[in-house]
């Protein structure tokens, strides 16, 4: 894994911990496992899924009641990342303060990164 001892691999923010937490209770899942693949505009897109099962090879972030697994491939992509939950007045939704970002589209769906991360 990716991790840097005593430091978790991503942070949740309050709002996102409190929102995680609630859809897994509603649920009964075991939490939310982000990653990502190719696509976009700008080449790359997060996926976002509730899982009912912890996969051994995931990378698991606690906090606050809310479970959060980060998907193998995408571990090195995902650290450092802050993950908030924002509502607005037309659209309310999950966002990533990811450092490791280079570019992102103009729709804010896809995303690039450093060329010496890109998947091959």
């Amino acid at each position: 894994m990716f991790g840097i001892p005593g430091k978790q691999a991503v942070t949740m923010t309050p709002a996102a911990a409190a929102q995680i937490a609630r859809l897994m209770k509603q649920g009964d899942k075991k939490g939310l496992r982000i990653g990502i693949k190719k696509g976009g505009c700008a080449g790359m897109e997060y996926t976002m899924e509730y899982v009912d099962e912890i996969d051994p090879n995931d990378e698991v972030v606690e906090q606050d009641g809310a479970r959060v697994m980060i998907a193998p491939m995408a571990q090195m992509f995902l650290f450092g990342t802050q993950i908030d939950y924002e509502v607005g007045l037309l659209e309310s939704g999950f966002r990533f303060n990811n450092p490791n970002v280079t570019e992102a589209c103009g729709c804010g769906e896809s995303i690039k990164f450093d060329e010496t991360l890109q998947p091959s």
